[in-house]
């Protein structure tokens, strides 16, 4: 039996480049949530794109799995601000995802930068979205305070 599982449906009605969908899911939080061609590719205008959503999921992900591993060292952070850029660009004609950029900037006591940036290390190893978007570039930056 798995861990979890969510589910989300995307309504679309129209062609590529002048439809539109909305979203709606498990837990009722994407619920209306509009999505479009011209939302991932220009400007968002208040609508979401697969990229965003992935980027979502990475940022949370890592967060979840950056607590996690923190507590198995038996620090607390204080705060940790995990941004997350996901790149979508061609690839032989494509459009491909091409990258995840997390960065972290973490606020932890009874450690120094090198034990959190291997601590971070530990986490992205853990992060099951990290594991998902094993076959692209992911790259992780850290800030760092503390004593």
């Amino acid at each position: 039996m798995s861990i979890a599982q969510r589910t989300v449906e995307t309504k679309w009605e129209g062609t590529l480049a002048k439809g539109g969908g909305t979203l709606n899911g498990t837990s009722g939080a994407l619920d209306g949530q509009p999505v479009s061609w011209a939302a991932r590719t220009e400007e968002p205008g208040g609508k979401t794109s697969p990229e965003e959503l992935a980027a979502a999921a990475h940022s949370s992900c890592f967060s979840m799995a950056l607590a996690l591993t923190l507590g198995e060292h038996k620090l607390t952070p204080t705060t940790l601000v995990v941004g997350c850029t996901v790149t979508l660009d061609a690839v032989d004609g494509v459009p491909t995802i091409v990258s995840s950029e997390i960065t972290v900037d973490g606020d932890v006591e009874g450690t120094d930068a090198a034990g959190f940036a291997a601590i971070v290390d530990e986490a992205a190893a853990v992060c099951p979205i990290s594991r998902l978007f094993a076959g692209a570039t992911i790259t992780v930056t850290t800030k760092f305070k503390g004593q």
